[in-house]
């Protein structure tokens, strides 16, 4: 369908409420609920040790493949959204996710694990990651971007911090098989919701985005060819920049100490200090409160200070409470870790809104692409610290190498996010340069 004009789309009757934020609502369930679904095994990964004997390391395998994907399908995912509709992917995606919460209760050994939390789910959840979000930011939005990837980031992060609780305690108490059950009934209810909400453009509504001006607002070009290689030039593009590897690098280490260790490790490393998977879970979720917070403050301070300097701020504070955690777990909840944990959840993903105004600001229309595979690096990291944090466990019988080794990392994500800035300050003076050179051809012609 071709866009509509401005005129056209102008003269309509305006809605009070602007279509965009009914849009972002559903996608801020749709982003939850994936990500929630992507966290569940961090709970289950228990009673299935205690039902099958499987190794942390064979579980924290699966894990790692589920992570893994869950980075490296988004820019695919967002290239066949620009090619065939948001509706459609986060349809598949959702029917995926249950297709492997749900067949996981018929497992009888490892490798099946591998194939439902790993493929199948990691796909799914990868799908919908914060992808779709820079997505729906970048369409719908042309002011409150940083304040709407904020909040759309929040529920990312928060969904999988939220239904841990429930998702433990149903496996506790009742079993896990029927805990995977309702994760694959939420997939599929979210469906219908999503079919009748989501659009891919404002123009489909018949307005303009948020915040455009009527006069001057020109519908960007939708897209053309295949979407794979779409995706693959939009990395071809990026890696070319030294930028895109600072953001990258950066970003792995945020999934590394955030998904990859706290997100999967942290219930089992509680568990080997004598507190109950449910306690922990419930702590993840008051990390998930505060990350709502945290995510939206930070999406609101990224449209009015430098990005850089946020993320250096972020990474240094995530490396302290990193440093700090094994002396701070035991059997109980004291007040030192209900403040650890609050200070966590406000800095938990902070980094995306950020991450992702970078890479719209440096890219360009290739943006949300580029920041797909930025996001790849962050499952990159988290995939890595997931299975390496297990191995970690076996070899020495201990989290808190793991940990230490997190902190380590976050020294140095605070560093490539100062190079960041530096190289970015080189490719706009080139920029500026490029310009001023191709204004003074013109104006010789």
């Amino acid at each position: 369908m071709s866009a509509r004009s401005p005129e056209r789309v102008q003269a309509r009757r305006q809605p009070r409420v602007h279509p965009g934020w009914w849009v972002a609502a559903v996608a801020f369930l749709a982003l939850l609920g994936a990500a929630g679904f992507r966290g569940a095994p961090g709970a289950l990964m228990v009673p299935l040790h205690h039902e099958f004997g499987w190794s942390i390391s064979i579980m924290s395998l699966a894990v790692g493949i589920n992570l893994l994907l869950y980075g490296l399908v988004a820019p695919f995912a967002a290239a066949l959204m620009d090619r065939f509709g948001m509706r459609q992917v986060i349809s598949a995606a959702l029917f995926l996710v249950a297709l492997g919460a749900g067949g996981s209760v018929l497992m009888t050994a490892s490798w099946q694990l591998l194939v439902f939390w790993g493929l199948l789910i990691g796909a799914g959840t990868g799908s919908m990651a914060l992808v779709l979000a820079a997505t729906i930011a970048n369409r719908w939005f042309i002011q409150r971007r940083g304040l709407v990837m904020g909040v759309l980031t929040a529920g990312a992060a928060t969904g999988q911090l939220i239904i841990l609780p429930p998702v433990a305690a149903l496996a506790e108490n009742t079993g896990w098989r029927p805990a995977s059950l309702v994760i694959a009934a939420a997939a599929l209810t979210a469906v219908p919701l999503v079919w009748l909400v989501i659009r891919d453009h404002p123009e489909d509504r018949g307005v303009l985005p948020y915040g455009a001006d009527p006069d001057s607002y020109r519908p960007p070009a939708r897209a053309v060819g295949g979407a794979v290689a779409r995706a693959l030039q939009g990395l071809a593009y990026a890696t070319r920049r030294r930028e895109f590897w600072a953001l990258a690098g950066a970003f792995a280490i945020c999934g590394a100490t955030t998904n990859g260790l706290i997100g999967i490790h942290f219930i089992p490393s509680a568990h080997d200090h004598g507190m109950s998977a449910a306690t922990a879970a419930g702590l993840l979720a008051v990390v998930g409160v505060f990350d709502i917070a945290g995510t939206i403050a930070s999406g609101w301070l990224t449209d009015k200070f430098d990005p850089r300097k946020l993320l250096v701020a972020y990474y240094s504070f995530r490396g302290v409470g990193l440093l700090l955690l094994p002396w701070l777990l035991s059997d109980q909840v004291h007040p030192s870790m209900i403040l650890f944990v609050v200070i966590y959840g406000l800095d938990w993903v902070a980094t995306v809104p950020p991450t992702a105004a970078l890479c719209r600001e440096l890219f360009g229309d290739r943006g949300t692409i580029v920041f797909g595979w930025v996001f790849a690096s962050h499952q990159i990291g988290a995939a890595a610290a997931a299975s390496g944090a297990g191995v970690i466990r076996d070899v020495f019988g201990t989290y808190t190498y793991a940990w230490w080794g997190g902190a380590a990392l976050c020294l140095i994500a605070a560093s490539l996010s100062i190079l960041a800035k530096e190289t970015r300050r080189v490719a706009r003076d080139t920029g500026a340069a490029t310009v001023a050179q191709a204004t003074t051809e013109r104006t010789r012609l």
